[in-house]
């Protein structure tokens, strides 16, 4: 009896799953079916889910209003090297924070979370005049570098739990071998802290990836990303809904199959992270 009310609920939550997932990615598959519409039909009232007829029409007029392999080039550039930049700091960081054992580590685990909650846009407006001063303004060096900072709290935040599950008799043994605490870091620890590595790249970079704030006010020409640059579709007086989903795929597009391959890192991350040693 028991048995057969497991397979049920196997079942029924099988089912419950299949349905949110359909439900969550309704509006992306209306977006990819609205990137292979004439212009016309897309507007049109009422609206159909499928096309009607299938064209390219929307990505010619996406190429033509666009530069989209510059700001695809700067968009991948920046969140790629601020991504790697706040990886290696981040880890580094935390690291230091969790094995130094000193009293003054739990007021730097606080300050982290404290960090990580500050939200992007209570601050932009400083980072501005920051960067403006330093005459970095429109340029990618400028995003790397605000990219990195903001996002590294989540990174150490991340890699925290992991140093946690790991026993401190590990870097003992190591040092007893004669290794430096550099070393230990790079061939003891972080081998271990891989899911961890991964779930913190995966999840940072997107963060860097989406960013529309930051780009929008850093960046004029030169170093403008692709979120702002699809913003340029939409105005008080024209609204170009064919051209803004043919660009919202093609950027959602690579972050959508990196989440699928990624998947089981994301996961071995998340479940490795809250399992304590």
């Amino acid at each position: 009896m028991m048995k057969i009310k497991g397979e049920i609920g196997k079942k029924l939550g099988i089912g419950l799953s299949v349905v949110l997932t359909v439900f969550w990615l309704f509006p992306y598959i209306y977006v990819i079916c609205c990137s292979f519409k004439p212009g016309s039909e897309v507007i049109a009232v009422p609206p159909k889910f499928f096309p009607q007829v299938l064209s390219i029409e929307n990505f010619i007029g996406l190429f033509e209003r666009m530069d989209v392999l510059k700001y695809l080039t700067n968009s991948l550039t920046t969140a790629l090297c601020s991504t790697v930049l706040a990886l290696v700091l981040g880890s580094l960081a935390a690291y230091a924070i969790q094995r130094s054992g000193a009293k003054l580590s739990v007021a730097l685990v606080i300050l982290v979370l404290c960090l990580k909650m500050i939200p992007i846009s209570s601050i932009v407006v400083p980072i501005y005049e920051m960067i403006c001063k330093i005459g970095l303004y429109d340029t990618k060096i400028a995003l790397i570098i605000v990219y990195a900072a903001t996002n590294m709290p989540f990174v150490m935040w991340t890699m925290l739990s992991f140093y946690e599950g790991i026993p401190a008799t590990l870097d003992e043994a190591a040092y007893v071998d004669g290794a430096s605490s550099f070393q230990t870091f790079c061939k003891v620890i972080l081998p271990i802290c891989k899911p961890g590595l991964a779930t913190a790249f995966i999840f940072t970079l997107f963060l860097a990836w989406n960013d529309f704030l930051v780009s929008l006010l850093l960046t004029s020409t030169n170093a403008k990303t692709f979120t702002v640059g699809l913003a340029g579709f939409l105005s008080a007086y024209n609204l170009d809904l064919g051209p803004m989903c043919a660009g919202a795929f093609l950027f959602s597009f690579p972050v959508m199959i990196i989440s699928l391959a990624a998947q089981k890192y994301i996961v071995q991350g998340m479940t490795a992270g809250a399992v304590k040693g």
